[in-house]
């Protein structure tokens, strides 16, 4: 097999300011063998040449690899880290950012020892760690601090013998004794450990560091293992009537997983439970028929447009039962995972009884914050996009999203849950 079909067969400096994904990150005691602060910003054809230090790594059986970079392009095969046989045409240990995807792979004389390629994507020029780990126990990935991808296989440097270069931002080997798979984009750090760090060190070497519920949300994407997606809410979620036979956001967004990522996500299911006029009430009271029935890994709830136009449910009962649902999800058989998502603005002035809505959204966001839940803030990103004000143009009846609103609606999610690619139909599809 060629080193580009191995590469596609697989299935600001300063750290970045902080999300409802992420949290500070704090110091690390682990000494690498290898260190590296590059800093430095790569234009597809510039590397850094470390062979001389080759000898530090070389051979070895176990340990991390860890690197803190941002992208500034999207290709099919970008370097972070290579050591190679510069002699042969198909001996290395690298990793790579693959179409956005992180990729470890370790090859010798053309033989694949292994290659992974994560689903969730991290070309979109922010600063991210990734650390690859090796130990008897097999191989993880890390981004941002959590482990997004584990398998059983436990190949790394002593897996390729005859290894004469390493660099950053190429790889070399015989057919392109000047570099191959180039990088865009900044490097800050390069570093390898001869042990397999625990994820609390690799979170003290990450410039960021996400969510222990986004990590989670990760793994789901990048493992085999079917899962249910629960995506509930009111007739935003439902989308009813103002779609205009055009699919909900909860449709485009099982598109993308079901179809859009390949096998075996299509035995992953994407079930929506959004009843038109639900409070946060009627998910409480109703949660074991629209929420336990499906036996959920993940759980998403868009509700509060109908709560700040209840009495029952003013903003202290809304508080009290946003913290009940992610009391519940998280006591689901297996740990389910919350996430939040806002409730897109309305035009107030058609439907002045929701005046109030931003500060149910408020309430959510600080919830949010409090129980580490992830959050889609479609409120905040609304009114972004309409220059402060509520896009009209992208409601049906100035509440409810119409076939439009719904596509921002999932191309939001799909961002934020890092899953956005320009080939895929869903991310570039355009509504007349």
């Amino acid at each position: 097999m060629r080193r580009r079909s191995v590469l596609l067969a697989a299935g600001t400096l300063a750290a970045s300011i902080a999300t409802p994904f992420t949290r500070a990150y704090g110091a690390s005691t682990a000494v690498p063998v290898l260190d590296h602060q590059i800093e430095s910003a790569y234009d597809g054809r510039s590397f850094t040449d470390l062979s001389p230090e080759l000898g530090k790594i070389r051979g070895l059986s176990a340990g991390t690899i860890l690197v803190t970079f941002s992208t500034t392009s999207r290709n099919q095969a970008m370097t972070l880290l290579s050591a190679s046989d510069s002699t042969r045409p198909a001996t290395e240990v690298a990793v790579c950012v693959s179409a956005g995807r992180l990729q470890f792979s370790v090859r010798h004389d053309g033989v694949v020892k292994q290659n992974h390629l994560t689903r969730t994507m991290y070309d979109d020029g922010m600063l991210h760690t990734v650390a690859v780990t090796v130990s008897a126990a097999g191989t993880t990935f890390h981004a941002d601090g959590r482990p997004v991808f584990t398998t059983g296989q436990r190949n790394f440097f002593g897996g390729a013998p005859g290894l004469d270069a390493l660099n950053v931002a190429r790889n070399r080997d015989s057919d392109h004794p000047g570099g191959e798979w180039f990088y865009t984009g900044t490097v800050t750090r390069v570093a390898v450990h001869d042990r397999a760090l625990s994820e609390q060190e690799i979170a003290a070497e990450s410039v960021r560091l996400d969510l222990a519920d986004m990590g989670r949300i990760s793994a789901v994407l990048n493992s085999d293992t079917p899962a249910v997606w629960l995506i509930t809410g009111d007739s935003i979620t439902h989308g009813a009537l103002w779609t205009n036979g055009w699919r909900s956001y909860a449709e485009h967004f099982q598109e993308r997983v079901r179809w859009e990522l390949g096998k075996p996500k299509n035995s992953d299911f994407v079930v929506d439970s959004g009843v038109s006029g639900s409070t946060t009430a009627d998910l409480v009271a109703k949660f074991d028929d629209r929420v336990t029935a499906f036996r959920p890994k993940v759980v998403s709830i868009m509700l509060g447009t109908n709560d700040v136009a209840t009495a029952s449910t003013g903003p202290a009962v809304y508080r009290a039962n946003l913290r009940r649902l992610v009391a519940q999800v998280r006591a689901l058989p297996g740990g389910a995972i919350p996430l939040f998502q806002t409730p897109n603005p309305v035009d107030v002035d058609r439907w002045p009884q929701r005046t109030a809505l931003a500060d149910y959204v408020r309430i959510m966001r600080e919830v949010a914050t409090e129980l580490d839940v992830v959050l889609v803030d479609h409120h905040a990103h609304w009114l972004e996009t309409g220059g402060g004000t509520t896009p009209l143009g992208l409601l049906g009846d100035g509440l409810h999203p119409d076939q439009r609103g719904h596509l921002v609606l999932a191309r939001k999610m799909i961002r934020d849950l890092r899953l956005f690619d320009p080939a895929s139909r869903v991310c570039r599809l355009e509504i007349p």
